[in-house]
């Protein structure tokens, strides 16, 4: 079946997106603007790059009403003050840490912002009516290694756990976008211009990769009213091994002769995994689903694929939310990894988790 994005589904709507200055979430709204929406709202916890989504919108002459909100998900008066003056209709909620190894150091933040913000915004959303709500979420979160699946797991459970009826709450569960801040293209380039080594973290370390344009458009095609509520991964080619990547990054190099650029292996670093995974082992392919694929000739390999996940009732994730953030707001990390494991049985931790930070506050608070 060809796939089809609903060109309706954003026109006149307002539209609310966070992590709005980001890599994905600047890309979508720049989509979105084309699209005709009533308003656009956008939020985001970093300046600059707000600064720079408000300033691409005001200078490019859009004839779209937005507006640029400097803020956080975790700010729960904020978000019934926006919601209460723009009710947004359709949220796209990209805002998260996603950095593996600094929130391994970070429990704290990744699951405040990540678990317990997202938790915010859909209890918000439910409570104001929102039509449609899509979490871009990580294959990260698929039988969690590290800190930050978890707490993404924990946010596509709170989206899952949506009861109202007739709402389209959806999760797109992304792979590694080619580009993005922090991901191994734009580090390992970084490292070829500076004469390497180029650093690689295991010979057999693969990932799955996505580009940018076909991200965002997977997420609009998740967006169309035609696609029923519930879990979606992309379907992409095979993972690619960064070994591999870096070798033809240095390669394609035409400054330096790819023989003066050293590989060194680091080793994988707190909460990596060897290889990822889409799926976790208790989640299947919706049987309804397997031939009714959206397929879109656009697309490298752009395809949605409903996924059958776990998912808890919204009553009983929200008292164990509240017991999560009892947790963060105190700082103890085993109540909260407690927490955690009770909502992602299938989260192996690593048994540093948090050490880093701990001492590194420690050593602070003796100076």
């Amino acid at each position: 079946m060809g796939a089809f994005i609903s060109e309706n589904v954003i026109k006149n709507k307002r539209v609310l997106v966070t992590g709005a200055g980001g890599y994905i979430g600047s890309a979508l709204t720049k989509a979105l603007l084309s699209r005709i929406p009533e308003h656009i709202l956008l939020l985001d916890s970093a300046e600059r790059n707000l600064y720079e989504i408000d300033s691409f919108i005001n200078e490019g002459n859009h004839d779209v009403s937005h507006a640029s909100i400097l803020g956080s998900v975790t700010d729960e008066a904020l978000l019934h003050e926006l919601f209460e003056r723009y009710r947004p209709q359709i949220i796209f909620h990209a805002a998260a840490c996603k950095h593996v190894p600094l929130m391994e150091s970070n429990p704290f933040a990744a699951v405040l912002h990540n678990a317990i913000g997202t938790h915010m915004l859909v209890s918000a959303a439910m409570r104001y009516g929102v039509e449609q709500f899509v979490l871009i979420s990580t294959d990260k979160a698929a039988d969690p290694r590290s800190i930050m699946g978890a707490s993404k797991r924990i946010a596509e459970l709170a989206v899952l756990s949506w009861n109202r009826s007739g709402a389209q709450a959806k999760v797109m569960r992304l792979v590694n976008v080619i580009g993005a801040q922090g991901s191994v293209v734009p580090r390992f380039q970084q490292q070829i211009a500076a004469g390497g080594p180029v650093t690689v973290t295991h010979p057999e370390a693969q990932r799955y990769f996505v580009t940018l344009p076909d991200a965002v458009h997977l997420l609009l095609l998740v967006a169309s009213p035609e696609i029923e509520k519930g879990l979606y991964v992309p379907k992409v080619a095979a993972p690619v091994k960064i070994m591999d990547i870096a070798r033809h990054l240095i390669a394609g190099n035409p400054s330096i002769p790819a023989k003066n650029i050293e590989i060194v292996i680091s080793g994988l670093r707190p909460g990596d995994k060897l290889t990822e995974t889409l799926l976790s082992a208790q989640e299947s392919i919706q049987e309804s689903w397997a031939q009714k694929v959206f397929d879109d000739a656009s697309l490298n390999d752009g395809a949605l694929i409903q996924i059958n996940s776990p998912s808890m009732e919204a009553e009983k994730l929200s008292g164990t939310m509240q017991t999560l953030a009892s947790a963060v707001q105190s700082h103890r990390l085993e109540d909260l990894l407690r927490e955690v494991r009770h909502l992602v049985p299938e989260y192996l931790s690593d048994s540093g988790l948090g050490e880093s930070r701990i001492a590194a506050v420690a050593a602070g608070s003796q100076r």
